[in-house]
């Protein structure tokens, strides 16, 4: 079969993510230590230990969740040697982690990137406050509506039944009293800092652009999707201007895995902390064969299955 690597973005991170692996592979200890290197700070101490307050962090959540997911790659290619993958995939800060195994950018730029991403995201919630909602089983252009209507934006298509809205937390109360007024079934607020995917970071985006500026990218060596357009990455230029655009511009995280089913792919390695997109894979492509590499326990089920 045809396998597709997956990697998560910010809010995968937990506690302890990456221990074990590191423990066991000094593959996946070394890439902590490159890391806590170039960022100035012990990354694996954060990542282990905590406290969650810290890790959440964007400044410490993006990073750390980028080394975890490259930690479990590095695992999973030592246990199985010569593994291949077809395209990659990445939500949100896990698409720079999908366009760095592409080639396109070094492992210690990547870090840097993520390092600047990660506070200028952080500084726009203060900036302007906002907050984000899921939002379960809403026909799409009720939805559509009623968000325009609130003054929120849709931030994440994560699948056709759950799209993430994003904006005030003034609109994201009133576009939830329309959706319950109007019969939608279920909306959950989510724990996060701010705002993402939508206008409120503006500033965040500038910042990353400004920093983008200075950083070599090259032509991906592996078919990586866009989460802006769902199609695939093609030059240097387009990744830089869509990986700005991405940190206020919507998730079209439905788009990119069927794209990837267009491509013939029929099995998905999610391969970082948690396994919430294999559960969002599994809502767009029922017939899909999913596997998740998190740490030694899922690393050992998962590997015997992968062909190399």
């Amino acid at each position: 079969m045809k396998t597709a690597i997956l990697f998560p973005g910010q809010g995968a991170q937990a506690v302890g993510m990456g221990k074990d692996l590191a423990e066991a592979f000094p593959v996946a200890r070394a890439l902590f230590d490159r890391a806590s290197a170039v960022l100035g700070y012990d990354l694996a101490a954060i990542c282990f230990d905590g406290p969650i307050e810290k890790l959440t962090q964007s400044c410490h959540a993006q990073p750390a969740i980028f080394v975890v997911s490259m930690a479990a790659l590095a695992a999973l290619q030592q246990v199985r040697q010569g593994v291949q993958f077809a395209a990659a995939a990445g939500l949100s800060s896990g698409e720079w982690t999908a366009l760095h195994l592409a080639g396109v950018v070094g492992f210690e730029d990547t870090l840097k990137i993520l390092k600047v991403r990660g506070e200028a995201m952080q500084a726009a919630c203060v900036e302007r406050p906002g907050t984000m909602m899921s939002v379960i089983g809403a026909d799409p252009a009720l939805l559509a509506k009623l968000a325009q209507e609130s003054g929120v934006e849709q931030a994440n298509f994560n699948s056709p039944e759950q799209t993430v809205l994003s904006g005030t937390k003034a609109g994201i109360d009133a576009a939830e009293v329309a959706l319950k007024a109007a019969g939608v079934r279920k909306t959950i607020r989510l724990p996060v800092a701010g705002a993402f995917h939508s206008a409120l970071m503006a500033s965040a985006a500038q910042q990353l652009e400004a920093a983008l500026a200075d950083v070599v990218l090259l032509p991906p060596q592996l078919p990586v999707v866009s989460n802006v357009t769902g199609q695939f990455h093609t030059t240097p230029d387009e990744i830089r201007r869509l990986m700005v655009r991405q940190v206020t511009g919507s998730v079209q995280w439905v788009q990119d895995v069927q794209r990837l089913q267009a491509e013939g792919i029929q099995a998905f390695v999610e391969c970082g902390p948690g396994k919430v997109l294999s559960g969002l894979v599994k809502r767009i492509d029922k017939q899909a064969a999913l596997y998740n590499i998190s740490d030694r326990s899922s690393l050992e089920a998962a590997a015997p299955a992968l062909a190399s």
